[in-house]
């Protein structure tokens, strides 16, 4: 009996010992298979995206990062834009700009979206391409911004609050919302987004300036500026004083904040002074070499205020805040519409310094500074011919030596005579030139036999008379 319970005690033992080896050893194979499991996964993950990524809108799920990127190079771009729910743009399609170069930044992304465990979360991640996509960053954003301009064209705009200066007092127009796209924040939208096949901008519009921001406060300031403003303007010898409250009719300010004025009355009083002062067209003063004073209308020589360019003129004046300003812009009769005599505040405006001619003494006189320098007889136009030289106050043209006169004279044929002086004082070519040719120097020749409208000098005197004439210098013929 003791023997059969000292066996069983013996075996239970030997049972106990099996149980417990076969325990540890089921643990370690275990723990093994589990570290194997691990492992597995941990492998799998680091080397194959998670089941829902993509990468610029294309599934790349479970693929490795070289699947990943031959899927991408393949993958077609719609390039499609819309604002918000509407499509505004249908662009054409192409192939991702991808390359083999990229295969880095794939394998980026991988270990990015690598967790401890896989992840079922939906990820899009955005890739660009190491190299430019010209028609996504050039030709489609060129189209999308030109798109944006035409359909705006067809919107309502909005309407800024303004300041303007209007009938003697400040006032500011209300704003109003308009449909119009933001363009600019557009783009900067657009540049943005991923690069995906879908391009998705949110809608922003232009919003209009509101009657109490920083701008309106700015521009009712400067209004307030420019109706403190004078300005000193300056004709000749004389100054006007402009007052900006009293010319200045209407008037706003930009948003960069420019001054611009509208309608002023500053035109009419530029007329007033042009009539008083100006000499275009008008009739001179002059006194003879006899002491004899004579009316004379200016012809070639004088000069009148470009009356709309001079507005414009002390507009920007006052705009700018300058205090004083002279005349520039001065017209005539010259070639190319400029006037002489502007300068020349002496003698009635034609100066000390000029030629005269008169056609009944047939005789010239030429003084400088005053003083006369030359006098000798000529012979003008001819009378019976209707080619009389023309009356009025002219100006030299130009000076030359030698010269080649053309033209034609009733009664005879084109002519071309070479000359020693000529020195032309109106633009249909009338001048004082030598004559070697001429036998006649009475002082009746003009009247049937005198040249084709020009002064003619002896040659012997003709050189006097050339030297001691000068460019622009008038000429009154009488």
């Amino acid at each position: 009996m003791a023997n059969t319970l000292q066996e069983s005690k013996e075996k239970i033992k030997k049972q106990r010992v099996k149980s417990l080896k076969w325990y540890k050893n089921w643990k370690w194979m275990g723990l093994i298979s589990l570290v194997l499991l691990f492992a597995a996964i941990s492998y799998y993950q680091g080397t194959h995206f998670n089941a829902n990524t993509k990468i610029n809108g294309i599934n790349v799920g479970g693929l490795t990062a070289e699947q990943a990127l031959q899927k991408l190079q393949k993958s077609v771009l719609k390039n499609v834009v819309f604002i918000g729910e509407q499509k505004i743009l249908d662009g054409k399609d192409t192939k991702m700009n991808i390359t083999d170069k990229d295969l880095p930044a794939v394998k980026k992304i991988l270990q990015k979206q690598r967790t401890f465990f896989p992840s079922t979360k939906a990820k899009n991640y955005s890739l660009m391409s190491s190299e430019t996509d010209y028609y996504r960053s050039q030709t489609l954003k060129k189209e999308l911004e030109e798109k944006l301009v035409g359909i705006n064209k067809t919107l309502k705009a909005p309407q800024d609050a303004q300041a303007h200066w209007q009938q003697g007092k400040i006032v500011v127009t209300k704003s109003s919302n308009g449909k119009q796209y933001d363009i600019a924040r557009l783009l900067k939208d657009y540049d943005k987004q991923k690069y995906t096949s879908e391009i998705h901008l949110n809608p922003v519009y232009i919003q209009p300036v509101k009657e109490d921001s920083e701008i309106v406060k700015n521009q009712k300031k400067k209004l307030k500026e420019l109706l403190g403003r004078t300005l000193e303007y300056k004709v000749q010898d004389k100054v006007y004083t402009f007052k900006a409250n009293k010319f200045i009719k209407s008037a706003t300010v930009s948003k960069d904040m420019k001054i611009i004025i509208k309608e002023s009355n500053i035109k009419n009083k530029i007329e007033e002074i042009n009539d008083v002062q100006s000499t275009l067209d008008k009739n001179f003063t002059f006194k003879t070499h006899s002491g004899k004073v004579i009316s004379v209308k200016g012809q070639g020589y004088g000069w009148a205020l470009d009356v709309e360019k001079e507005t414009a003129l002390i507009h920007e004046a006052f705009e700018k805040g300058k205090k004083s300003l002279s005349a520039t812009n001065i017209v005539g009769h010259g070639w190319k519409g400029e006037g002489y005599g502007y300068e020349t505040l002496t003698n009635n405006g034609i100066g000390d310094t000029y030629a005269e001619v008169s056609i009944s003494e047939q005789r010239i006189w030429l003084y400088k500074n005053g003083k006369m320098v030359l006098t000798t007889n000529v012979v003008t136009g001819r009378h019976d011919t209707g080619e009389d030289t023309s009356k009025g106050v002219w100006y030299i043209l130009y000076k030359r030596s030698p010269y080649v006169l053309k033209g034609s004279r009733a009664g005879s044929s084109a002519y071309e005579i070479e000359v020693n002086y000529w020195a032309p004082f109106t633009n249909s070519g009338q001048g004082f030139h030598d004559a070697s040719w001429r036998t006649n120097w009475s002082s009746n020749a003009y009247l049937t036999a005198g040249s084709g409208g020009c002064v003619n000098v002896q040659p012997n005197i003709m050189k006097q008379v050339y030297d001691n004439l000068s460019v622009y210098q008038p000429v009154i013929v009488y």
